[in-house]
């Protein structure tokens, strides 16, 4: 779902912004702040940019199909209507 590299990013970034008196702590505090970032992003129904595009490209084929059955159903729908007048 989310590469490492971006939280590991994340994490630092939260890390770099402790106080330097703090500085003693740093790194623990990256890898608590990755660690709770994992755990909270894990938790949420997310799918990654590949699977969205994926489905986006799905859903664009599917709609084009159903585009094309309506129409196809349309015109022998007016085929049975030009019989029966007949």
């Amino acid at each position: 779902m989310f590469d490492a590299k971006s939280l590991d990013d994340i994490a630092n970034r939260l890390a770099n912004v402790i106080p330097p008196s703090f500085n003693h702590l740093k790194d623990d505090m990256e890898k608590n702040f990755h660690a709770i970032l994992q755990s909270a992003l894990s938790r949420l129904d997310l799918v990654s940019r590949e699977e969205f595009e994926v489905q986006k490209a799905v859903l664009t084929k599917t709609r084009q199909k159903l585009e094309t059955l309506e129409q196809r159903v349309t015109e022998i729908e007016q085929q049975v209507l030009s019989k029966e007048e007949l």
